[in-house]
């Protein structure tokens, strides 16, 4: 028999407000573990005695078990709710980050990284959220599902100098320890609010939503092509954006102590992108209510693709700071954009998979872009080379959501009942 508590509550109501501010906190302490190895990069570097791409591998394997575990706790949820994944991923957070301030080489620090903070444990405060919050909603989606996605960027605004601080005053190991015992013990409690299921939300036109503007589209063809030949386009096309947002995110305080800044520079460049990603990730929802997910996704695409090019030309501290505020400007929104497409182009009951997909996808890509940085950076001895790379994976992200857009609008012109090439 279901409990009171799986149907008190209504989509966009108060208590779906209060909601969503505690899934941006949990979020904010599940997250830590995405920014907090890319600070303690040069650290570990010095310590194991490795190269660059080595040191840059346990970020990639945290990516590659943040993704697929996306997918484990998002079946999770759809099963049992979003409460008891929560739970689960803070007791393998904290000892995750105990078990990396005690490993005795690289490959155990992987280890740890990969299995328990990425896989088990930080995954769940991620795309499982994301997909609950888009049920909550229905008139505000595209801003309820950017606030929820905000804690990943809030938790790369605060987690940095905080870490970095306690680097320089008790060491790495000390660090890890005292984030597992604090994250661990506080998304445990915030994991308790979250006990209510999401309503069933019906399939609504959002007002103002421009792509939504015409006749209800058939979602079982998204954009006129196969649901699986969209969802991999989506897949591609969310890797390729990825590998280029991963390039100064994970190695932004190398390239800073590289330059003879220091690493503290780098860390503070960091957090200045990531907290320029939370405005980013406010401003795109609001968008995404009025042009749709895939416009804004192609305008995330271009913004991102010229702060890359700013890189290049521009080494100084005072351009890095500014430049790295305008890469988080420009990029945060691109990731959520991403749920919203799925959402507005395919079956609603398929959300929470689908999502959790391309999402997995996305991390992928950030997996591959901060070791394929790492690696350019061994062979060619500088990061010039790295950022060419980032801009070159870019423009395919670009091409594929302009195609989707030119499908998108040729279903827009097609007379009711015409046919649609595959």
């Amino acid at each position: 028999m279901k409990t009171s508590e799986t149907t008190a509550h209504a989509a966009d109501s108060r208590y779906a407000m209060l909601r969503l501010a505690l899934t941006l906190l949990i979020m904010t302490v599940g997250s830590s573990g995405m920014y907090v190895v890319s600070v303690m990069l040069p650290a570990v570097q010095a310590e194991f005695g490795i190269d660059r791409a080595d040191a840059s591998l346990p970020y990639t394997w945290l990516m590659l078990g943040f993704g697929f575990g996306g997918v484990l706790m998002g079946r999770l949820a759809d099963r049992f709710g979003v409460m008891w994944p929560l739970l689960m991923g803070s007791v393998f957070l904290g000892a995750g980050y105990i078990a990396t301030g005690l490993s005795g080489g690289i490959v155990s620090f992987t280890v740890a990284q990969a299995l328990l903070v990425g896989l088990l444990g930080s995954s769940a405060a991620f795309a499982p959220l994301v997909a609950d919050t888009s049920l909550w909603f229905v008139k505000r989606r595209g801003i309820a599902v950017a606030i929820c996605a905000s804690g990943n960027y809030v938790a790369g605004a605060i987690w940095p100098p905080i870490a970095q601080h306690f680097i320089e005053t008790v060491g790495w190991r000390q660090t890890y320890i005292g984030m597992g015992i604090f994250c661990g013990v506080a998304m445990a409690l915030l994991a308790l609010f979250f006990r209510a299921r999401p309503p069933a939300v019906a399939v609504a036109p959002v007002a103002g939503n421009a792509s939504n503007a015409t006749a209800p589209r058939d979602m079982t063809r998204p954009f006129g092509l196969s649901m699986t030949t969209a969802q991999g386009l989506l897949c591609v096309a969310a890797v390729a954006c990825c590998v280029a947002m991963a390039m100064p995110q994970v190695h932004i305080v190398a390239y800073c102590g590289d330059l003879g800044y220091g690493p503290t520079q780098g860390a503070m460049m960091l957090s200045l992108m990531l907290g320029f990603g939370v405005v980013s990730r406010l401003v795109s929802g609001a968008i995404c209510d009025r042009i749709g997910g895939l416009r804004t996704l192609l305008l995330g695409g271009v913004l991102q693709c010229i702060a890359l090019l700013l890189f290049l030309p521009f080494d100084g501290l005072v351009s890095l700071y500014v430049i790295s505020a305008l890469f988080g400007l420009f990029q945060g929104g691109l990731v959520p954009s991403y749920a919203i497409i799925v959402r507005e182009h395919f079956p609603p009951k398929e959300a929470g998979a689908r999502v959790g997909t391309v999402l997995m996808f996305s991390l992928f890509g950030m997996a591959l872009g901060g070791w394929m940085s790492g690696k350019v950076f061994d062979l060619t001895g500088s990061y010039h080379a790295a950022f060419v790379n980032g801009i070159g994976w870019n423009l395919l992200n670009l091409c594929i959501a302009s195609f989707l857009l030119f499908r998108l609008y040729r279903l827009q012109l097609r007379p009711p009942g015409g046919p649609v090439s595959a």
